[in-house]
């Protein structure tokens, strides 16, 4: 894989593996597995995958969460979240490496539907990394950072700012503030970066490399993705700053992303 994050062929190559955990997180990884096999059992799971910092091998212990994505052989129930929930309490509670796990929940019907196909169905190919069971990316195309992916991934940016502006203003602790500030600052992050992300030619998850590679063409509003940037690596409570994001960077984010890519097919 190139530092652009293709293959020889030009396609995304997939971002993480097993082999680039560090061995602060094995021990985590490993726990993982074994108690994710034990809560769901092979009637109700299909599959289960790592993501985010820990497969890359950029986790920082003490600092970085856990992300993990369950595929089921049917939709998720109340039942499967609950014991999604319970996963999570307890991996965070054992565990002191990892500050925070988040277990995501899809059935495989969904995942590689054709509404899916590039967004949730990209991800899995993409940005997972197999930890138990079948990879559903050897059911799923190959990919290449065009317009069409950046549409069906971050072409609904729109959508969230109501539910920004409401987290915002019914937020009463510092622990909320901190959550939204992290879940915001991402977000835009990675919606400026796929903005830009045919023209880069690549694909990648660092969150200084997509902040310059979107500075690079939208030199009028690079500081206030920097900004997101910084933001997104240490969470902040200020409301100054996360209004500064919502209610500056998004609206003009979320209007020209879909001038130029278009916006993302309506779900259910």
């Amino acid at each position: 894989m190139d530092i652009q994050g293709l293959d020889e062929d030009g396609y995304i190559a997939r971002e993480g593996s097993l082999e680039r955990v560090r061995p602060e997180f094995a021990p985590v990884v490993d726990d993982a597995r074994e108690r994710i096999a034990a809560a769901f059992g092979p009637d109700r799971l299909h599959g289960a995958y790592l993501y985010g910092s820990i497969p890359r091998g950029t986790a920082l212990p003490g600092v970085s969460d856990l992300d993990l994505l369950l595929a089921l052989h049917r939709e998720p129930t109340p039942d499967d979240r609950r014991a999604a929930d319970a996963l999570e309490a307890a991996l965070d509670a054992d565990f002191p490496q990892v500050d925070g796990v988040g277990v995501l929940l899809f059935g495989t019907g969904t995942l590689l539907s054709e509404l899916e196909r590039h967004d949730l169905g990209w991800f899995v190919a993409c940005l997972c990394t197999p930890l138990l069971g079948e990879d559903l990316a050897g059911r799923l195309p190959r990919y290449r950072p065009d317009s069409l992916l950046a549409r069906e991934t971050n072409g609904d940016l729109a959508l969230a700012l109501p539910r920004w502006r409401e987290r915002l203003a019914a937020a009463d602790s510092d622990a909320e503030l901190t959550a939204l500030s992290r879940a915001v600052s991402r977000r835009l992050v990675r919606t400026g970066f796929t903005l830009v992300m045919p023209r880069w030619g690549g694909w990648t998850s660092d969150l200084s490399v997509s902040a310059e590679a979107f500075a690079a063409h939208y030199p009028d509003h690079a500081d206030r993705m920097r900004l997101a940037a910084a933001v997104a690596r240490t969470p902040t409570t200020d409301r100054a700053v996360l209004a500064a994001l919502i209610d500056g960077l998004a609206p003009w984010l979320a209007a020209e992303y879909t001038a130029v890519h278009g916006e993302k097919a309506p779900r259910p």
